[in-house]
């Protein structure tokens, strides 16, 4: 790897760390079991502020994506949203496991989610600046898998550096749940120093810089006109479309993937770490092995070859009765989270023109976010009609089956 691949990739080591900890496995896990009334309502509350941040998300990304393009401030904007993000984390220190706080907790999640998805505009629309086009999947899976390698190194952390000793380090409460809520501010501190590279060795363009009221009319500008030429762009429009409702499965099922495990599993708070450091390790391992190959196959069939996976797999994992069974198809499924999600980064670099790049991963978010709520939604809903997580977790299959078939008609250039 050059320099510069080296120092971008990286960040998605830096960021990871946020879903990983925070979204996913430590801090969901701990309010649907400690600070919601009970797990059900709990991944139904959590449901619904992810449809509230996606709200957000597709509001905002495809503007401030343009309102870079114009500014030339990709890397500022990035640097911004990298620290408010950790401000927001390191604000859930607050929270405390009884039910009244339930909503500054939410708020703190929801409003740091916003500010990482928004980060996540500037830095993948930076990807075809760092890398040669024939290294370019490479490059993006290899990323991908030091993201899932930072996640997996801070969530270790985490579990047996805040959770699981005894006494607790640092004289944390563990009654009021003060070793959970360091790992946010373990977090927010991960993101902070190792989020600068990517900021230090990937400037932005050199040239005059428009003040920020005339990049925002220019930027609005240009996202009118990226907007009008999409119907002119079928495969563009096909893609942006499919990947809305593939996105939106994959995000769900990952987002409430802890919650599940232990509602249905009855798996323990540690046991659940330990699930999410295994999940890691087998996303990471997919993501490097994806990106190796994406470049011989093509981004596209990488993408349908994970979502095909994730699908008959996905169904079966919401089956299953046994814990056992439940932990070795969840392994193989990690395999194929990575190369999906890093191989239709790749696709959008390469389907985007270059001098519009951050306007149109501010569409390729928008398109991952604009139904971002209605997974969650869709999931939520069934959950708290039936009672049964199983049966809202299956939804998560028929959103990524319909991005497939939807991808099918798109054309590649290579």
């Amino acid at each position: 790897m050059t320099r510069r691949e080296l120092a971008w990739s990286l960040y998605d080591w830096a960021n990871s760390a946020f879903p990983t900890v925070v979204t996913t496995f430590v801090i969901a896990t701990w309010f649907a079991q400690a600070v919601a009334p009970d797990p059900v309502s709990g991944q139904a509350m959590w449901g619904w502020m992810q449809t509230v941040a996606g709200l957000g998300i597709a509001f905002l990304s495809p503007v401030l994506g343009a309102v870079a393009d114009a500014g030339g401030r990709r890397r500022l904007m990035l640097a911004l949203c990298t620290t408010a993000t950790a401000v927001f984390t390191g604000a859930i220190w607050f929270a405390r496991p009884e039910a009244e706080w339930a909503f500054y907790a939410l708020a703190c999640v929801g409003l740091a989610t916003v500010a990482f998805e928004v980060g996540t505009v500037f830095y993948n629309a930076m990807l075809p600046d760092v890398t040669v086009p024939a290294r370019i999947g490479r490059v993006s899976g290899l990323a991908w898998g030091l993201g899932y390698a930072g996640g997996l190194c801070c969530l270790v952390l985490c579990l047996f550096g805040l959770i699981r000793p005894d006494p607790a380090p640092f004289g944390l409460d563990k009654a009021s749940g003060e070793t959970i809520r360091a790992t946010a501010v373990f977090v927010a501190a991960w993101m902070l120093v190792f989020g600068w590279p990517v900021i230090a060795a990937v400037r932005d363009a050199p040239g005059a810089r428009p003040g920020w009221a005339a990049a925002a009319r220019a930027g609005l500008r240009e996202l009118r006109d990226v907007l009008r030429g999409l119907p002119a762009r079928p495969d563009m429009l096909r893609f942006l479309v499919a990947r809305l409702f593939y996105t939106d499965g994959l995000n769900t099922l990952f987002a409430f993937g802890a919650i599940f495990a232990a509602g249905v599993h009855g798996m323990s708070f540690q046991e659940v770490l330990i699930f999410g450091i295994a999940m890691n390790v087998s996303a990471g391992i997919g993501a490097a092995l994806g990106g190796l190959v994406e470049d011989r196959v093509g981004s596209k069939r990488m993408v349908l070859l994970s979502l095909a996976a994730l699908v008959v797999i996905g169904l079966a994992l919401v089956l299953v009765e046994s814990a056992s069974a439940f932990w070795a198809l969840a392994l193989v499924l990690g395999l194929f989270f990575g190369p999906a999600q890093a191989a239709s980064r790749t696709l959008m670099a390469r389907l985007a023109p270059a001098e519009e790049m951050a306007a149109h991963f501010g569409l390729f978010a928008l398109s991952g976010r604009i139904t971002g709520f209605l997974g969650p939604l869709v999931l939520a809903t069934v959950t708290q009609a039936s009672g049964s997580q199983r049966l809202g977790m299956a939804t998560t299959t028929g959103f990524m089956a319909l991005g497939a078939v939807l991808l099918l008609g798109v054309r590649e250039r290579r």
